[in-house]
């Protein structure tokens, strides 16, 4: 798999029928391992090993419904109080970050409400900081 723009991570893998799978954290089992994966796996040690964030608040690929429609999440961050606070969307590294991909993450969180939301195709990476109030955003260096 390619080099990503993160830290370098230890990851468990193991094939199984001519395929190879990398171990999830937070859903604990093996996935298939895609570029988009690999992509979120990377996205999931930074929040827990470099941002402090604890397992227990994080949720991965988990339905969301818009629109009457079940859409899935890549990476979601609850407050200790129960509240969503980072919504994360993964796209593979050869997938360009696009006002689409912005669009959707729109969307997903017109249901979820996140405080932040993070961008990511595992090259670049873009923190956004909603403020519901005034109705704006604001893009940020880094995560909280």
């Amino acid at each position: 798999m390619r080099e990503l723009n993160f830290p370098k991570f230890q990851f468990r893998f193991k094939n199984s029928e001519n395929k190879l799978f990398i171990f999830d954290e937070i859903r604990k089992k093996y996935v298939i391992l895609t570029p988009e994966e690999w992509v979120r796996q990377h996205v999931v040690h930074f929040l827990i090993n470099v941002k402090g964030y604890p397992k227990s608040y994080i949720n991965v690929e988990k339905v969301v419904k818009i629109n009457d429609m079940n859409k899935r999440y890549d990476v979601v961050v609850f407050s200790p109080k129960g509240e969503i606070f980072l919504l994360v969307e993964c796209k593979e590294p050869n997938v360009a970050i696009t006002q689409t991909v912005f669009d959707q993450i729109a969307r997903y969180n017109s249901s979820l409400n996140a405080q932040f939301l993070m961008v990511t195709n595992g090259l670049n990476h873009y923190y956004c900081k909603l403020d519901y109030i005034n109705k704006n955003y604001q893009f940020l260096a880094d995560l909280p």
